[in-house]
């Protein structure tokens, strides 16, 4: 089960309460530039629309720039493929003040592009310097011991 693409940053901005796995509806030269490593999930959102889920801001080239549609848009809305109780209740959360979800990573499962998206609350700034003094600590710590 290979990762194509991480979102390293959504641990460290977020709180991560549940996590679901989503299909995702793509053109076939965006499955191509995906398994080759290009795109970006840092900065995109799931939203509901009606009774459909949305994968938002997510950057995906095209894997051959001259023989893309010319109309490609490559931050278009794309379609995630979930159940109808998954989509209502990320509408729950959806509504729910001050929580996000938003993608985690994409990986193939068997021959499929899968997501995982998570629920997720905004962290506070102390509690990034929390967490970043407790990294700095825990590295200072195997220095010593690696010294001894």
């Amino acid at each position: 089960m290979p990762s194509y693409l991480e979102n390293k940053k959504a641990y460290f901005n977020y709180e991560i309460s549940e996590k679901i796995e989503a299909g995702i509806s793509l053109f076939g030269f965006e499955v191509k530039a995906i398994k080759n490593g290009k795109g970006s999930i840092v900065g995109s959102y799931v939203i509901i629309r009606g009774e459909e889920a949305f994968l938002v801001e997510m950057d995906i080239p095209p894997y051959q720039p001259k023989n893309a549609p010319l109309e490609y848009d490559s931050k278009r809305a794309r379609k995630l493929l979930l159940t109808k109780k998954e989509i209502g209740r990320l509408a729950e959360f959806e509504k729910e003040k001050g929580l996000t979800i938003i993608p985690l990573s994409l990986y193939s499962k068997k021959r499929n592009i899968k997501v995982e998206i998570g629920v997720g609350k905004g962290k506070k700034k102390h509690d990034k310097r929390e967490v970043i003094k407790k990294r700095e600590t825990d590295r200072d710590i195997r220095r010593t011991l690696k010294r001894t």
